[in-house]
This record gives structure tokens, C-alpha cells and sequence, in this order.
């Protein structure tokens, strides 16, 4: 049995519209969760909104949002007037365009969703979607009010059904120059560069969320399990500090210390200028040359 729509609405393009409904693809349901709880007496502890200058509670019913336009100067807003601004909306994701995934930079993906028919009658008009956009290598971009907010979707195909993935407003993601312009352009030793290549394909693997373990999830785990079978839990052992000093030995000591040797490179024949010694070789462009030739794809990660 499928799990419970978060949303239930209609994915429409053109003129074709389809029932479908939305489930979280992503969630924290299952993780370890904790109350606060008072250790005199063992009673759960409620919280409270407390009146920073006076000390006093204030009720839920005195509580109103305030925008702060200088210190300790608010700007009050009523809920009403909140509600008032939220955007009314007729439960349809409506497709405005058809794009590459790849052209949409992983910055802007917010929160995967499942998209699925509604119902059986939806079930044809669901499929010639997802094949449509499977067969054209392409996904739909939407837009819809999704839980009091306008949001842009993208969907695309997944396995049977359709992934649909929430996408951050362009305000929200931050300027990568904000981050990276600080970062200086280092050159690196060509036996460094080998080294950290071999290392990179001994290690190529494939990606298999089942063998990244949540190592903290899994301690909470065992902890509880501890105290309720009243036993101590032991606890883990502190990393031993490594006693390696450069990066050429750390590269060094991850490639494990030995690497086959390059077959050697057998001497040419002929005079200096038939081997082109003296010649200058081309210049070959460097990374950063390279950077600047290139357009950039996207203005922020």
C-alpha cells in the first residue's frame, strides 16, 4: 500500500490534464527522536514563550510575528494579514517548459518528491507523460502552490513513475563568487597529480546508497538499547593522529606506498634536430586559462 499523498492536485500540459498526487521522497520520520524530559521528577517538559524584558509567559494568543527595522524597534504583523498574503492557488502543476536536467545546476534541487497517478483512471494519461519525457530526454518544468508557497518543480522520469524535485529560488541560493574568490589558484607537482590520479581509480566504484551507513543514527541506537537492558555502553576508541607531515606523504601512504613503474622510454634515434632537441615545445594552456575560456554554466553553487 502506497504511502499517504502530502498533495494531491493535477500535473497539467497543454491541454492534458492528469490527476496525480505527491509523496516525500526524502524523510526524517524514521530517525531516533528525543523528548525533553525534567530528571527530578521524569515528566516531559512543555516549552514556553517568555517575555524577554518582563519574565512573564505570553499566552499563544498574544503572540504575533514582528519584522525588526531597528534595534528593538518591530514592525507588527497580525496573522490575518499574513494569511492575507499567501498566494491562492487551484491544486495544478502547470508545465511552462521542457528542459534538460543537466542544464539545471544541483544548486537550485531543494526536496525530492514521488509523483504518482491519483487514480486508475489517471493511469494512461500518467503513462504517456512519463514516456513522453523519457522517449525526448527531457523534464517539465511546473509551477504550483505547494504548502502555502509558489513553488517551481521540476519532474522527470524515475524508474515506473516521476520524480519531482522542488527548485530553490535564485535569491536563495548564494553567490559562489562569495565563497570562492578568496581561494587561491595553487599549482600542482605532476607527480602529485599522478599520485592523487591513481589513487581516484583504484577507488572507482559505483553509487549504492545501502552501504553509507548513518554511523550516528546507529550509536543512538545501541545506546538506547544499553541503558534499557541497564547495561554500560562502551565507548569508542579516539582516532589515532596520523604522523604524516606533507601532502606528498599523505598521497603517498593513501596510494599504499608503491605504484608500478612506468615502462621506460626508449631513446630516439637520429640527430638533435631530427629528435627536436632544442625546439620549444607548444605552450599548453593551464587550468585557469582553460577556466577563463570556458563560459560559466551556472552564477552560483
Amino acid at each position: 500500500m502506497a504511502p499517504r499523498a502530502s498533495w494531491k492536485g493535477f500535473l497539467k500540459i497543454g491541454e492534458l490534464t492528469c490527476p496525480v498526487a505527491l509523496h516525500t521522497a526524502a524523510s526524517t520520520a524514521e530517525r531516533i527522536r528525543f523528548h525533553t524530559i525534567n530528571r527530578a521528577t521524569g515528566h516531559r517538559v512543555n516549552r514556553q514563550f517568555v517575555d524577554q524584558e518582563t519574565g512573564k509567559v505570553v499566552a499563544s494568543d498574544e503572540q504575533v510575528k514582528g519584522y525588526e527595522v531597528a534595534k528593538g524597534e518591530y514592525v507588527v504583523l497580525e496573522p490575518d494579514e499574513i494569511a492575507a498574503t499567501i498566494p491562492q492557488g487551484d491544486k495544478t502543476l502547470s508545465v511552462d517548459a521542457f528542459v534538460k536536467v543537466e542544464d539545471i545546476d544541483k544548486a537550485y534541487f531543494d526536496r525530492p518528491y514521488y509523483l504518482t497517478p491519483a487514480d486508475e483512471v489517471s493511469l494512461k494519461a500518467y503513462g504517456l507523460i512519463r514516456e513522453g519525457l523519457k522517449k525526448e530526454g527531457v523534464a517539465a518544468l511546473a509551477r504550483a502552490l505547494l504548502f502555502r508557497k509558489v513553488r517551481t518543480v521540476l519532474i522527470r522520469p524515475f524508474e515506473l513513475g516521476l520524480m519531482a524535485t522542488t527548485l530553490n529560488f535564485d535569491y536563495e541560493v548564494r553567490e559562489a563568487d562569495t565563497v570562492f574568490d578568496d581561494i587561491k589558484n595553487v599549482k600542482i607537482g605532476k607527480e602529485m597529480l599522478d599520485l592523487a590520479e591513481h589513487i581516484i581509480s583504484t577507488k572507482r566504484g559505483s553509487f549504492d546508497p545501502a552501504k553509507f551507513d548513518d554511523r550516528y543514527e546507529a550509536a543512538l541506537a545501541e545506546l538506547v538499547k544499553a541503558k534499557i537492558e541497564g547495561r554500560e555502553m562502551e565507548r569508542p576508541a579516539e582516532p589515532v593522529p596520523t604522523n604524516v607531515v606533507s601532502l606528498m606523504d599523505a598521497l603517498r601512504q593513501s596510494a599504499g606506498g608503491t605504484r608500478a613503474k612506468a615502462p621506460a622510454k626508449k631513446k630516439a634515434a637520429g640527430s638533435k634536430a631530427e629528435r627536436g632537441v632544442g625546439k620549444k615545445a607548444p605552450a599548453r594552456k593551464t587550468a585557469s586559462k582553460r577556466a577563463a575560456a570556458e563560459p560559466k554554466r551556472r552564477k552560483a553553487s
